[in-house]
């Protein structure tokens, strides 16, 4: 005899299972670096549009970030200054903002201005393909448009700048200026 009630247990706990699983694979997912970029598009708020054949032979460093992020309002400064220091070994940085409202973003800009590109949720295809839930994250593409390295929290100056030698990205020396 069929006894549903006593049953729900059991699929309770299975389906349970299955999402730790699937949760721990996901968590746990074989590192993409070295890997192709997935195809891109995204479109400042400028109107600039970047894909990743208009970045081929630059390196490109992806910011998620959003505006009640601490740690994002934090490295922003950062992340402007290591883009204009950058800037002629060809790097483009692209700080995309996830799932606000172009109002607050607006606003949040107004108070915080940033240096950078500016792309939004609804003009680009990043975030999905990246998984940006927490923040900032950022995602290095280098020269020949594959994975060069993640960075998933916070990275300070002295981990942007180790994620950024992966893409052979390195500050002159006091000899070189």
């Amino acid at each position: 005899m069929f006894r549903p009630i006593a049953a729900a247990p059991l699929v309770i706990r299975r389906v349970l299972l299955i999402s730790v699983v699937l949760a721990a694979f996901c968590a746990f997912a074989a590192d993409e670096t070295g890997q192709p970029a997935p195809r891109f598009r995204a479109k400042t708020t400028t109107g600039d549009q970047f894909t990743n054949a208009s970045v081929k032979g630059k390196v490109v460093l992806f910011e998620f970030w959003t505006s009640w992020c601490k740690y994002c309002e934090g490295e922003a400064p950062l992340m402007d200054d290591i883009a204009k220091e950058f800037a002629d070994k060809g790097l483009i940085v692209l700080a995309v903002n996830v799932l606000e409202p172009d109002q607050t973003v607006k606003r949040y800009l107004a108070e915080h201005p940033r240096s950078v590109p500016i792309v939004l949720t609804k003009d680009t295809n990043l975030a999905a393909m990246y998984n940006a839930q927490s923040y900032p994250i950022y995602v290095l593409v280098d020269r020949d448009g594959n994975i060069a390295g993640e960075q998933r929290g916070a990275a300070g100056e002295r981990g942007l700048r180790r994620l950024l030698r992966r893409a052979g990205l390195e500050a002159k020396t006091e000899a070189e200026n």
